[in-house]
């Protein structure tokens, strides 16, 4: 009878020192207190909230460069480029050419027979000149589009600050390119167009400084 009672005493000598450190094994989470949001201020029924005035133009950029009524230093700024790029212009119109000569001759050397060989060898120089035509046209392109840059960047620059006061001088309060908006732009009233007004304005404030070079 005592052995029983001394087992059952160290049972629960061991069941009293198990929990606390259980306890502490594994402590009751602290909730994390959510985040305040900040108070949205809320219009009070009936006010009534002024809307900015707004005016907006449209002005198509693609007549910038046209000869006839464009902006005239943009046309001859691009129109000086051309004599730098007119040897290698005629260069790939000579190997254009001559492509177009080969293909004409592999033509009718292939309505005989016996001309194989020969056929052979006329397309293998084809494809040289080929490669040949897209590797100038390449260096050209990049060339080329380096040199409009640094030739228009200051025109540029110079039409944007035009615009700039062209529409602070006549309450525009936003100024569309008409020619990206063409495919989205289903209507537009016709007084909102003020490419014509600007182009003549910019003109008139900045003539041709010499005589424009000739194509």
């Amino acid at each position: 009878m005592m052995r029983i009672s001394l087992t059952l005493l160290f049972c629960l000598l061991l069941a009293s020192a198990a929990a606390p450190a259980f306890a502490q094994v594994r402590p009751t989470p602290t909730p994390t207190p959510a985040p305040a949001r900040p108070a949205v201020p809320q219009t009070p029924p009936g006010t009534v909230v002024p809307v900015p005035e707004s005016r907006i133009a449209l002005i198509d950029t693609s007549l910038f460069a046209d000869e006839k009524v464009g902006i005239f230093r943009f046309v001859d700024a691009v129109k000086a480029l051309e004599p730098e790029f007119r040897a290698r212009n005629q260069e790939l119109t000579n190997l254009q050419n001559r492509i177009t000569a080969l293909a004409e001759e592999i033509k009718k050397l292939r309505q005989a027979p016996g001309n194989e060989r020969l056929i052979q060898a006329k397309i293998e120089e084809g494809t040289r000149l080929r490669q040949d035509f897209d590797t100038r046209k390449q260096r050209l392109d990049e060339d080329a589009s380096k040199r409009y840059e640094d030739v228009t960047a200051p025109i540029s620059e110079q039409i944007g600050k035009a615009m700039d006061e062209f529409a602070r001088q006549r309450g525009i309060t936003m100024t569309l390119d008409f020619s990206k908006l063409l495919p989205a732009l289903l209507t537009a009233v016709p007084a909102v167009d003020v490419t014509q007004a600007f182009i003549a304005d910019f003109n008139r404030k900045n003539p041709r400084t010499a005589t424009p070079p000739r194509p």
